[in-house]
């Protein structure tokens, strides 16, 4: 005669294939994660910008016209256009007197984008720290 014995069913999950999919995720994760957060740094503009202090010192204002020349308001001939080498002595003469001096760029509204970028670089090169743009508040 036969003796059955009966074996206790086991009732349990293998969970080994849910851990390498996990694994597999988590690498996945973890290189993409850099390359999403990489990318330039900007301050958006704001709709409701501030002006600068009455108590701070009067700035230095690099300017972009239609035509893409040069201005500043630094020096006896403040309404004729620089070359990019005067503007930048003229920039770092001034920074060295007064260094936290605040410098803005004022640019046309329809100035090609390469522009208003070439002076951001050049006053950058001049050695300045930090550049605000010029806005017109919006008429209401």
């Amino acid at each position: 005669m036969y003796v059955r014995v009966k074996r206790k069913r086991v009732a349990e999950i293998n969970v080994v294939p849910y851990i390498d999919v996990m694994l597999v995720l988590l690498i996945i994760f973890m290189v993409t994660a850099p390359l999403i957060t990489q990318g330039v740094k900007v301050d958006l503009p704001k709709a409701d910008s501030e002006s600068l202090p009455q108590d701070s010192k009067t700035p230095i204002v690099a300017s972009v016209d239609i035509d893409g020349l040069f201005y500043l308001n630094v020096g006896d001939s403040k309404s004729e256009s620089l070359e990019p080498a005067e503007l930048a002595v003229l920039v770092r003469a001034r920074l060295e007197v007064d260094p936290d001096t605040p410098v803005v760029v004022n640019g046309d509204g329809n100035v090609p984008y390469n522009s208003i970028i070439q002076l951001m670089v050049l006053l950058q090169q001049s050695g300045v720290p930090s550049v605000g743009l010029m806005t017109e508040s919006p008429e209401q």
